[in-house]
């Protein structure tokens, strides 16, 4: 009862303390926006990837076969090559032409083709390549090996097929036809189970989305120069001068410490709800009630472990500058751990395995899957037990401090 009852007062103190102020309020609240603001401007000038040129691609049908006809338009159309790909079917005149200037290469089906496929001859398909652009005619020589594997893939079958045809009463044309049938069943088959590319996406929000990225990790680092700052401006020097004078009306240095976790936490929030609500509408960023709960939660449970970070810190460290050093300093490492200043994809992997125990990592994260992937759920198990981890720990060193120096 008269933990609540001294916690509400000292609450109350500091919010007054703080209403004292309010000519220099302003100043404290817009000075990490400012700066911020344009750290993340030139980030994002920086980081945001030029509009990269497609791939082009010729094919050349030397053969004039209806399979060859039926393979080039089969890849052709097919929307399983990627974005950065065009492939266009050509003459051998307009790919000698283009291939100095607008082609990256061109393939070419060559006379015989489709023989040398029902005789079981070796079949090639031959790559000329842009001198002047070795990296993109690597890509379609890669290209060129995959088909390569469909056709050879496709061709014993039809091997197997034609032998025991030819073992049977039929003519050589229903054994054509057989065959054609085969091949086009066959490459249909293998081009639509898989992919011609295999392709792994990796999703870096911080080239994909770098103005929605910077502009998150901007608000995440203004709400943490706020917890910083609003922390030490409600730690007075002079609370330890007169704490032997508290401690005989029964104040703790727990309580009081606990009333200042309290204020921060208030005021930060509500400045943190204001600037997201102006942060999600300049980035156009549509957000529902649900979703406005979940940051809710995630913000409130990081404010609460990093209060919780500096309160240990204070509380073990008693010198004046180095305590702010020291908090300083943890402030610079939970948002280097998270993210914020640069992208964790671009960590260690070694680093990457530990980020899940840290708070600041975690929320940042599902921060980032809510606003800026749409995600519909968040994980909070993660880090609420953190923060009961950071309660807990700081509990148990004000305690023991609470005994040693009674």
């Amino acid at each position: 009862m008269y933990f609540i009852k001294h916690l509400f007062l000292f609450t109350n103190y500091n919010i007054k303390q703080l209403q004292r102020k309010w000519l220099t309020l302003p100043l404290l609240l817009l000075f990490p926006i400012i700066l911020v603001s344009l750290i993340a401007v030139i980030a994002v000038s920086i980081v945001t990837p030029e509009e990269q040129k497609p791939i082009n691609v010729g094919l050349v049908d030397l053969d004039k076969s209806e399979e060859t006809e039926m393979v080039l338009d089969m890849i052709d159309e097919s929307s399983q090559l990627g974005s950065y790909i065009q492939i266009k079917k050509m003459t051998k005149k307009q790919a000698t032409d283009q291939i100095e200037n607008q082609l990256s290469a061109y393939v070419t089906f060559p006379e015989g083709f489709t023989e040398s496929l029902y005789n079981g001859n070796q079949v090639s398909l031959n790559i000329t390549g842009n001198p002047n652009k070795r990296t993109e005619s690597y890509v379609v020589k890669e290209l060129l090996d995959s088909i390569a594997r469909h056709i050879r893939a496709s061709q014993a079958n039809i091997l197997t097929i034609n032998y025991y045809a030819k073992q049977l009463s039929i003519d050589d044309e229903t054994r054509q036809d057989m065959l054609f049938n085969q091949f086009t069943n066959f490459l249909v088959y293998t081009v639509g189970k898989d992919k011609i590319i295999d392709e792994e996406k990796i999703t870096n929000n911080a080239t994909n989305s770098p103005v929605h990225y910077y502009g998150l990790a901007g608000w995440f680092t203004i709400i943490t120069i706020w917890l910083l700052a609003f922390y030490s401006f409600f730690t007075k020097d002079e609370e330890y001068r007169i704490m032997d004078r508290m401690r005989l009306y029964g104040v703790t240095q727990i309580r009081q410490v606990f009333a200042k976790i309290l204020s921060t936490y208030i005021v930060t929030f509500i400045c943190a709800g204001i600037t997201l609500f102006i942060l999600t509408n300049l980035m156009e960023i549509t957000l529902f009630g649900e979703d406005y709960l979940r940051i809710a939660i995630i913000i409130s449970l990081y404010n609460i472990a990093f209060l919780f970070g500096l309160a240990f810190l204070e509380t073990v460290i008693s010198g004046q500058k180095v305590r702010l050093l020291t908090q300083s300093l943890f402030s610079f490492l939970s948002l280097l751990v998270s993210g914020a200043i640069i992208p964790t994809l671009y960590f260690p992997l070694y680093v990457q395995a530990l980020l899940p125990y840290s708070f600041s990592g975690e929320s940042f994260h599902w921060l980032q899957e809510v606003i800026i992937n749409g995600r519909s759920y968040a994980d909070y198990v993660p880090l609420t037990l953190l923060t009961a981890a950071s309660a807990l720990l700081m509990l148990g060193i004000s305690m023991w401090k609470e005994r040693v120096n009674p």
